[in-house]
């Protein structure tokens, strides 16, 4: 098998070789490439070369953003006062990188409006087109008309 590690010359030696430096080291013989011809192994402090790679993980996932969704609830016959005031809300959302899903409810015999609902889904989309763009166009689920707008990078 092939020997590598720091301070240690690359050579081909045998297992018992290769576990005679280690132990003169007082470090570990770990295996890198069983496939390749010879196999390689590294000298090295398993126990440090795992710790490094935890603290590689934590890194990466601390790094990585979260998605957050936040949520605006509407009716069919929202008001333009009612209207203006959840447009506020959602433009500071999407500012601040949050995603934006607008719902619009309807309640009891209100569901004969599904076209007034989503009427106001697209002209609250075309009103954040300048911070956001919308990822799902209006659907119908149920009892609630649902849209997801995502803030512009």
């Amino acid at each position: 098998m092939r020997v590598v590690g720091e301070g240690i010359e690359a050579a081909i030696v045998s297992i018992r070789e290769a576990l005679a430096i280690a132990e003169s080291k007082n470090l570990d013989l770990v295996e890198i490439s069983p496939t390749a011809n010879p196999p390689v192994c590294r000298v090295l402090d398993y126990k440090k070369f795992l710790f490094e790679q935890k603290k590689k993980q934590k890194e990466i996932k601390a790094k990585s953003a979260k998605v957050v969704v936040k949520e605006i609830r509407l009716g069919p016959n929202t008001d333009d006062h009612d209207f203006e005031f959840k447009l506020k809300h959602a433009r500071s959302f999407l500012e601040e990188g949050s995603k934006v899903r607008v719902d619009v409810l309807f309640r009891g015999r209100s569901i004969v409006y599904k076209d007034q609902g989503e009427l106001i889904l697209l002209k609250f989309a075309q009103a954040l087109e300048d911070v956001g763009k919308v990822e799902n166009l209006p659907k119908l689920e149920g009892k609630r008309m649902m849209m997801m707008i995502a803030p512009k990078k």
